[in-house]
């Protein structure tokens, strides 16, 4: 199946200008810049012309809770699993699902299933062994055993630091279980990266640049999420970063979250590079489907919210319409940065070789026309 896509204003995400994709099969065969010949055409290719509308990569999110998530206030507050439909006109491509809280009626089995449900729709899915607790729930056994011999298991999360909620984690367990998936991530040619829910306690990040320093794991093997939830843990995630660990943005929000001093992601972003963060630390997540809780001083359960998969696709937008970030910068942060620290060369680029993943955007505003993944239209606007 060979699919010509003519005449796109690619940003890959460099801006390339006007050119011409070749799609065959599931990857990207061709990019042709106007002007020069194509690769292919007649009979036996459908060439679909774009009429210099702009396409970037699919937007890769290493943070959804396939199944749901939440619960802290009864099951009557379950959040739902994520819906195909949804996911397909989200602008997401690539997502990684992990548990949350409860690890305890949703479980390893349950998020791999519905990875591969997802997947069957026409989406790539990854997910993350354990949970907010230690030790960590596992299907095979061990972190290293789920990672090297199941294919979607990429790395061991969401592991809780410094929230009332996790397992208040020691940094020699920290440290063994991330030694733990780094090797077996090596043996499998996986990220093996451990990525970690922070809550807002004092301690912030320090419970993971203790396990680096009593260690040696580099903390970038340690990717640390909701570091905007709070002003206190946005400074400390400077620090962190400048330090030489990543930071990831929570695109996810509520109007109780901000009014607790939450920095919205695409703000965050923002001044983190007016900070001269180095950009490629730098990576948004959506936290689709979990619950966004509210505590009161007490820690008593107040309130939640799901959180959703499209506001990846509107927080880069703001980026670039709010906050003058250039979009083939702010493309980075919301799919390129996270595929590299994911070990995932084969997404968050447009280039011969890399999987077909790309959202066609409309001539006006912020919104999607159409979405392609796997070389494959899954999505189309109207």
């Amino acid at each position: 199946m060979l699919t010509l896509l003519k005449n796109a204003r690619l940003y890959a995400p460099e801006p390339l200008g006007l050119c011409h994709l070749l799609i065959a099969d599931r990857r990207i065969a061709a990019v042709v810049a106007d002007g020069e010949p194509l690769p292919a055409s007649g009979p036996g290719i459908e060439a679909i012309d774009l009429a210099g509308q702009r396409v970037i990569p699919g937007l890769v999110d290493p943070l959804v809770h396939f199944v749901g998530g939440g619960g802290e206030g009864g099951f009557g507050t379950r959040t739902a699993e994520l819906a195909l439909e949804e996911a397909l006109a989200s602008g997401v491509t690539t997502l990684v699902g992990a548990l949350g809280t409860d690890a305890l009626t949703r479980t390893p089995a349950n998020l791999l299933g519905k990875a591969r449900e997802l997947a069957a729709g026409g989406l790539t899915t990854y997910c993350y062994t354990g949970s907010y607790q230690l030790p960590p729930v596992t299907l095979t056994g061990s972190v290293g055993s789920d990672i090297v011999f199941i294919p979607e298991f990429i790395g061991l999360g969401e592991v809780a630091i410094s929230d009332h909620r996790g397992s208040q984690p020691t940094a020699s367990e920290l440290a063994r279980l991330a030694a733990e998936a780094r090797t077996a991530g090596m043996l499998a040619g996986k990220s093996g990266i451990v990525f970690i829910h922070t809550g807002d306690a004092p301690s912030h990040l320090e419970p993971l640049r203790e396990a680096a320093r009593s260690s040696a794991i580099p903390l970038a093997q340690f990717m640390p999420t909701h570091i905007n939830r709070t002003p206190a843990l946005f400074e400390d995630g400077l620090r962190f970063a400048r330090e030489g660990g990543r930071i990831d943005f929570t695109t996810s929000t509520t109007p109780a979250l901000l009014a607790d001093g939450e920095v919205p992601a695409a703000e965050a972003v923002a001044r983190a590079l007016h900070a001269r963060v180095e950009p490629s630390r730098i990576t948004l997540s959506s936290d689709a489907n979990a619950s966004l809780p509210q505590f009161d001083e007490a820690r008593r359960f107040v309130g939640l919210e799901p959180g959703r998969l499209s506001s990846l696709f509107a927080a880069l937008g703001q980026c670039v319409h709010d906050h003058g970030i250039p979009l083939e910068r702010a493309i980075g942060m919301a799919s390129g940065h996270a595929a590299e620290a994911l070990k995932l060369p084969h997404k968050g680029r447009l280039a011969p070789g890399c999987d077909a993943d790309l959202l066609v955007l409309a001539d006006t505003g912020w919104a999607i026309d159409q979405v392609w993944a796997l070389g494959r239209r899954v999505y189309r606007h109207g």
